[in-house]
């Protein structure tokens, strides 16, 4: 599979929502760059502390849209609140969705969305304690370990990993959705 997928993260994200979608993506033959407000390194959270650090492959301000096929967002509570308060993150996770990119997000990674503003109308998981902010910001929540919406694919915490990242690349390979939409 000739993709490109960038990983969207920063310091604090669940250790296992970044290693294993990426493993699988890369397993099918996708290139992924982890890409990330921060340059250098950035440092996973696993079991309530701090964990291994991560090379960035990509500082947000030297990518675009353009460059990939598709987005990855995982959670971990600390790593999505701190993307959507980055405004180049916001517009570059926004950005999938106007250009009909396959976007998937697993635990609190939805957290950035609703900062994108494109949440609206879709339907989605997520970790169940962010449910009332994806609702309140207009998001049909299910209560399923995946959840797809034209090329959008969410999951809620790392036991859905297999789930998750076996939607996350057929939807990939389908490429854009006429219908995904920010």
């Amino acid at each position: 599979m000739n993709k490109n997928v960038a990983i969207l993260a920063t310091n604090g994200f669940e250790e296992s929502e970044l290693v294993s979608p990426k493993k699988a993506l890369e397993d099918a033959g996708a290139t992924v760059h982890i890409v990330s407000p921060e340059k250098g390194e950035i440092k996973a959270w696993k079991d309530g502390n701090w964990s291994n650090s991560y090379k960035v492959d990509k500082h947000i301000s030297e990518v675009s849209v353009n460059d990939y096929n598709a987005l990855m967002l995982p959670g971990g509570v600390i790593n999505p609140d701190k993307l959507r308060t980055d405004k180049a993150s916001v517009d570059f996770i926004k950005a999938f969705f106007e250009h009909k990119k396959p976007v998937s997000a697993i635990c609190h990674g939805p957290q950035s969305l609703i900062e994108a503003d494109v949440v609206k109308g879709r339907k989605m998981t997520s970790y169940h304690s962010i449910r009332k902010d994806l609702e309140n910001a207009g998001a049909q929540w299910e209560d399923k370990e995946v959840v797809c919406d034209q090329g959008f694919v969410t999951s809620r915490t790392p036991d859905d990993l297999p789930a998750f990242n076996k939607k996350m690349i057929e939807e990939l390979k389908e490429g854009k959705h006429d219908r995904q939409h920010a």
